[in-house]
């Protein structure tokens, strides 16, 4: 297959490129950057500039840009980046993409859990409404709408809703590695906040599976079994054999992190299940925590 791919170089993009060119497949990069590299393309999504050349002639596309949410504290500034980031580069791959000579058969688009909200009820299915007024919410709603021309075009478009990504260099579970590690790790806050997490082998794989499966709109990307964080931060204990008897307080997060990214990245309840994506035939490497963090921090 020849792939497509913006946001290469994050958690998911790198893991993504790696393994589909370990699988035999032809993968070009959409970068902000210009570089000498053979593999590369050139865009711009701030300011509106993709060769309509460089999008022709892929069997599958996947967009992943978009700047980073935990990143740093959100500012007005950072939370314009984050939202706009997001909606300018899919709208404007999307519309290059509507408009090619040789589409693609399917765009992979990325979204979050986010959409949510606050759920301590499990998701079953994808369809149901978002939660606003929350930032979050409110962002994964519009990212997924700018990706409407594609789809208008008669591309297969799917969004991934991605929860939280296990592994060992980045993300979450990288932030949480060295305290623990250390014996100061412990839950955060009351520990009662339900995490939907997914391996980062289980999600290469579910992204590779929704290129020829027959789906489309949005997919839950997590593992059929949430945890509360408390179980998380006990289970990586005892995968690290480490203790994890030092609960972190909240006030000292939100001081750390700001009220409102603490609240939303560390605080905010979601029992997300992957019902479409199991029912298309995906079977996860990693169903349960403990097997995933030994998978992944190789234990």
């Amino acid at each position: 297959m020849r792939i497509l791919v913006s946001g290469s170089t994050g958690l998911i993009g790198a893991a993504l490129c790696t393994s589909l060119r370990a699988d035999g497949s032809d993968v070009v990069r959409l970068v902000r950057h210009r570089s000498a590299a053979p593999d590369e393309r050139l865009w711009d999504p701030a300011g509106g500039q993709l060769d309509p050349n460089h999008v022709e002639g892929f069997d599958a596309v996947v967009h992943l840009a978009g700047a980073g949410i935990g990143d740093r504290r959100w500012s007005k500034g950072r939370r314009r980046l984050i939202l706009q980031s997001r909606v300018s580069s899919t709208r404007l791959l999307a519309e290059r993409l509507a408009a090619a000579k040789r589409k693609p058969k399917v765009l992979i688009s990325g979204s979050a859990i986010g959409y949510y909200g606050e759920r301590i009820e499990p998701v079953t299915e994808e369809d149901g409404p978002a939660q606003p007024p929350d930032f979050l919410s409110e962002v994964a709603v519009a990212w997924e709408a700018a990706a409407v021309p594609a789809e208008s075009a008669g591309i297969r478009t799917v969004a991934i809703r991605t929860g939280i990504v296990l592994a060992k260099r980045g993300g979450a579970l990288g932030k949480l590695l060295l305290p623990v590690k250390l014996g100061v790790g412990g839950k955060l806050g009351s520990g009662e906040t339900w995490w939907s997490w997914i391996s980062i082998d289980d999600e290469v794989r579910a992204i590779k599976h929704l290129m020829t499966a027959p789906v489309s709109g949005a997919v839950n990307l997590t593992a059929p079994r949430p945890v509360t964080n408390a179980e998380m931060t006990k289970t990586l204990g005892r995968v690290l054999h480490r203790p994890t008897l030092i609960p972190v307080p909240r006030f000292v997060l939100e001081m750390l992190l700001g009220k409102d990214l603490a609240a939303s990245l560390l605080f905010t309840s979601a029992r997300i299940l992957p019902a479409k994506l199991e029912e298309s035939g995906f079977e996860f490497r990693h169903r349960d925590i403990e097997s995933a963090l030994r998978a992944v921090l190789d234990r």
